[in-house]
């Protein structure tokens, strides 16, 4: 240690929006605390700052309540007596997607601008685990530095320990992203209340800071000391000035200053003579015991995870490129409607909100949230995508005659993509406003031929489909500038397979009278029987028992057993997952079930598979009496109970006439307590790592947990998919909305994907009963099997699970020219290695913004180019804050190539 010894003592309260109790309770709380800060302020000039947690939803929340002391709380924004920033709110960072991690900081950064100050703090106090690529993120955001309480244990300077890959001997570090990038890191290794409620009087003080001070001293490696005066919901201590008069008089050897963030990391840095250890990568207490990782937050209420993902989906990779799309057609983007679905989406990502981890009332919130940002987006979608189908030149359908019904279908991922689709189309209409009587709308309606037509391309050529007669339908339009306009109309539903759609383009199609020569395509290429299943590229075969297997066609590789569901008991709580002791996992492996042919088309077949399952009702009595005594959750005895219910599971097992991916879904009524859900797919490649997708990077993790790893469970994070390749094959299994997944030491490499965990209380701290988080009822889940070679980037599977999270966008339009191409995209690309994360318009450039991340660490080349050969524009490599950085020097009008880096996040800006 230096010979100087200063106490930063800082001032903060770290502010979960809702937790143990709902929100607005909560939120009165923040009202007093913010009032007595304000007081506090106005009335002790020693008392120098306090920082509202690093997000700037908390002033929102304020201003709602007390919009009359907006003025006085902007002037110590202003001052830098309450640094603010640099989030909207602090999110999970693993549950949330990758472009919810970056609006997050943007929106945060936006907000703060407007008080003309914004804190550069890495600030992640209590975050279940930090992602990989933080350090990339934070420094093209302008920050050098993460402060951080999870995920990395410290050896401490007179520790014999040895330093390894996730771990560092002091609480200051080097904390380096997959990409190279470094930022000084800050671990809370006393955590973030270390400082709180400094004692004024003079015996109190002199115990508290001796103490306080030799923990403080155990980790740091300078002489300048964090302590951190504040904790959950920690009220303002209003005489800490008095306090700090007296830890002065006590220890006159120590400088006590009430600080700041910045004040404290430009003192560290400037004390810094030893050499730090290198942290790489995710942080995610990968060598502790593993019994509070608190990772199985990944799978409690795992409905908050579908409709998040659902959520994010329909803004970021829906929503917004369709905006943009739009928008080069004079459509407006509605950037206000954006920052507030955003926001609105965000205030369920707060680490207590997402990962499900708090009271019930809680999350009965969030779900009414959900459903406000989505329909926000989905009125954001309807209006751009009829802006944009409004402009497809569809003349060429006129030869079809007047009742030709167009439709445009659009591609919003970033790869040109083939599925199945689904539209719906109103093939005639009577409107209110014609002054027809409703019976005679009604029959005229009803009499409508459906009969006699055909689905045709842009091209001409017939495309095979299925028609669903949907009758009579009720409808209205919701015109600019009229009054609703109601309508009673004939509806029909075609579903058939979208061939090579751009990427980030569109297609027409046309349902039409008549007859038309077929383009070829699949209708000879799919295969279906009652328990088997083939296409050009695999082959699926049903077992009694349910399961499945698949072969590649193209490599050979044949993966066996899949499907298979297995049941344990749970007697966790809503942080983490623990199984009864001795018990022994119950699987569908052997168990009869029903199998039919449910669906077979020239484009799509399908199996259905149903088990009936008798699973242990709940956990025993024993269960209730450890709950009420808060014993601690790895030393609990409870077993399951004797009495069974029936887990009746539907799994329907789908494949596409162009499908790489085997589609899977599995629904059932849910009445069993206190146990979970998997689903089992054995890879049996041989594999000492396996892949998954996270935060802007396809983490590469051990599939055999630390010396230190004491939990018999590994589950981890995961966002889009789960990969176990080898050098003859591998396995990807993509995932809507299901977050926890293990590879199982079963020698097999078996994928285990978490699809319900049913518990009954929040755990932590006390004594909170949340019998919601049993997730009775009815129960949803996708998932897409990819079997590929050894390589899962070069072979398109990745691509292929990241299209699974995006649904396809179709919209009715007439017969009628228009400036855009029946069949385009506004831009082409080119990269191997990379994968494209989003498309939208910067709202104070007005630039369209492109981005996308180099999932692999070696150098790539992005390529850039007009299809139509105009020129792309004036472009310029920005970042993840979307500013205009270095010009980009184009090949020729239409054509711009760009290195990126190993492990590179690459934002690319194009002047409009």
């Amino acid at each position: 240690m230096t010979d100087k010894r200063t106490a930063h003592i800082i001032s903060h309260t770290h502010w979960d929006r809702e937790w143990y109790l709902p929100y607005e309770k909560h939120h009165v709380l923040l009202v007093k605390l913010m009032d007595t800060l304000l007081h506090t302020l106005d009335t002790d000039p020693a008392f120098k700052s306090f920082y509202l947690d690093g997000q700037t939803i908390i002033i929102e929340d304020y201003l709602q309540v007390r919009p009359e002391n907006r003025e006085r709380l902007e002037r110590y924004i202003r001052e830098g007596r309450i640094p603010i920033g640099p989030w909207y709110i602090l999110q999970d960072a693993f549950l949330t997607s990758s472009e919810a991690n970056l609006r997050n900081l943007q929106i945060g950064h936006q907000d703060a601008s407007r008080y003309g100050t914004i804190a550069k703090v890495g600030y992640f106090p209590d975050t279940f685990g930090n992602i990989g690529q933080a350090p990339q993120i934070l420094r093209q955001a302008g920050i050098d530095n993460a402060i951080f309480g999870r995920g990395v244990k410290p050896t401490g300077f007179n520790n014999t320990v040895a330093d390894s890959e996730y771990e560092s001997s002091f609480s200051e570090l080097i904390w380096e992203g997959p990409d190279g990038s470094r930022v000084l890191g800050i671990l809370f290794a006393n955590w973030y209340c270390n400082g709180m409620e400094v004692p004024v009087d003079e015996a109190e003080a002199k115990a508290y800071w001796e103490r306080k001070l030799e923990e403080a001293q155990k980790y740091a490696a300078t002489g300048q000391l964090l302590f951190m005066n504040g904790c959950d919901h920690q009220p303002i201590q209003q005489d800490l000035s008095a306090a700090l008069d007296t830890a002065r008089r006590l220890f006159p050897d120590t400088e006590f200053v009430h600080s700041n963030f910045e004040d404290y990391l430009a003192s560290v840095k400037e004390s810094l003579t030893r050499e730090l250890s290198v942290v790489k990568g995710e942080l995610r207490s990968q060598q502790t015991d593993g019994w509070s990782t608190l990772v199985n937050t990944a799978s409690a209420r795992v409905y908050l995870k579908q409709m998040n993902q659902l959520g994010q989906a329909m803004l970021e990779k829906v929503a917004e490129p369709l905006a943009a799309l739009a928008q080069t057609v004079g459509h407006e983007y509605p950037h206000h409607l954006f920052t507030y679905a955003w926001k609105t989406l965000m205030q369920n990502h707060p680490h207590d909100s997402i990962c499900g981890c708090s009271v019930d009332e809680v999350h009965r919130e969030m779900v009414t949230r959900f459903d406000k940002s989505r329909h926000v987006a989905e009125a954001i979608i309807d209006d751009a995508k009829q802006a944009i189908a409004d402009a497809v030149d569809t003349s060429a359908f006129a030869a079809y005659g007047e009742d030709a019904l167009p439709f445009v279908v659009y591609n919003t991922t970033g790869w040109e993509r083939s599925g199945t689709v689904s539209v719906e189309l109103d093939v005639e209409r009577i409107y209110y406003r014609e002054g027809v009587q409703l019976t005679e709308m009604n029959r005229r309606m009803k009499a409508v031929d459906v009969s006699g037509r055909t689905l045709i391309d842009h091209k001409g050529a017939a495309v095979a489909y299925s028609v669903e007669d949907l009758g009579l339908q009720f409808g209205y339009d919701l015109p600019d500038d009229k009054f609703r306009q109601p309508y009673m109309c004939r509806r029909v539903r075609l579903t058939f397979a979208a061939e090579k759609v751009a990427a980030l383009g569109h297609t027409v199609y046309a349902w039409v009278h008549g007859s038309a020569k077929a383009s070829g395509g699949p209708a000879a290429m799919l295969v279906a029987e009652d328990r088997m299943l083939e296409n050009e590229w695999l082959r699926i075969a049903i077992a009694e028992d349910g399961s499945f297997s698949v072969t590649d066609k193209q490599s050979g590789q044949a993966y066996s057993d899949l499907g298979v569901y297995e049941n344990t008991g749970d007697i966790g709580n809503e942080y983490m997952y623990k199984q009864p002791n001795g018990e022994q996992a119950l699987t569908t492996k052997g168990l009869q079930a029903r199998i039919q042919l449910l669906e077979h088309t020239p484009y799509r077949a399908a199996i259905e598979i149903v088990h009936e399952w008798a699973v242990p009702a709940s956990a025993d009595e024993a269960f209730e009496t450890e709950k009420q005594e808060a014993v601690y959750f790895p030393d609990r005895k409870a077993q399951r109970s004797q009495d069974t219910v029936l887990l009746t599971i539907r799994t329907v097992v789908a494949l596409s006439s162009s499908g790489k991916g085997v589609e899977w879904e599995t629904s059932f009524n849910n009445q069993a307590k206190d146990h979970r859900v998997r689903a089992l797919f054995p890879t049996d490649v041989a594999a000492s790592v396996h892949r998954a997708d996270s935060i802007f990077e396809v983490a590469v993790r051990d599939n055999e947990p630390a010396a230190e790893w004491m939990n018999p469970s590994n589950a981890q994070h995961q966002q889009t998919f789960v990969d176990v390749s080898g050098e003859h094959g591998g396995l990807t299994v993509a995932n809507l909305g299901l977050h926890e997944y293990e590879v199982l030491r079963d020698g097999r490499n078996t994928i285990a994907v978490t699809l319900l965990r049913s518990v009954s209380e929040l755990g932590d701290w006390g004594v909170f009963p949340t019998p919601e988080a049993q997730c009775l009822g009815g129960q949803r889940f996708r998932l897409r099997i990819i079997p590929h070679s050894g390589d899962g980037v070069q072979s398109g599977a990745y691509a292929d699970a990241y299209q699974f999270q995006v649904p396809w966008t179709v919209c009715q339009t007439g017969v009628h020219a228009g400036r855009l191409v029946p069949s385009g995209a506004i831009i082409a690309w080119e990269g191997a290695s990379l994968a494209f994360s989003s498309m939208k318009v910067n709202e104070n450039s007005g630039d369209l913004m492109l981005r996308w991340f180099n999932m692999q660490a070696q150098d790539a080349t992005l390529k850039l180019n007009a299809p139509d050969g105009r020129s792309i524009g004036q472009m310029y490599k920005s970042n993840v804050l979307e500013l205009p950085g270095e010009s980009i020097a184009l090949l020729d009008q239409s054509v711009v190539t760009l290195p990126v880096g190993p492990c590179e996040i690459v934002t690319i800006g194009i002047k409009r």
